[in-house]
């Protein structure tokens, strides 16, 4: 826990994504999740975590529907959701935190 400590503790949005591989919806979010680190270039970050991989850090942020996405800043979560969500939308939040 605490390289997640330090991974969110950047004065830049960081986008983590928690899936699983055996989830339709989360895999869906894969080429979704590339275009948005694409756009936002060195402006932020986008990380993909497999819950299955990453469980302890899952259940210590209260992670029960995949995906789920949330953007930290300043090691502070500023927004969280669960469910799909399209490029445009996560592009503009993280622009929102620029």
């Amino acid at each position: 826990m605490s390289k997640f400590g330090e991974l969110i503790d950047e004065k830049s949005p960081l986008l983590l994504a928690f899936y699983s591989k055996d989830d339709e919806v989360s895999e869906s979010m894969h080429p979704v999740l590339k275009d948005v680190a694409a756009a936002i270039g060195d402006k932020g970050k986008v990380i993909k975590i497999d819950i299955d991989k990453n469980q302890k850090l899952s259940e210590a942020l209260r992670v029960k529907v995949i995906p789920t996405m949330m953007i930290y800043k300043y090691a502070e979560m500023v927004w969280r959701q669960s469910g799909d969500q399209d490029a445009n939308t996560l592009i503009s939040l993280l622009k929102d935190h620029f």
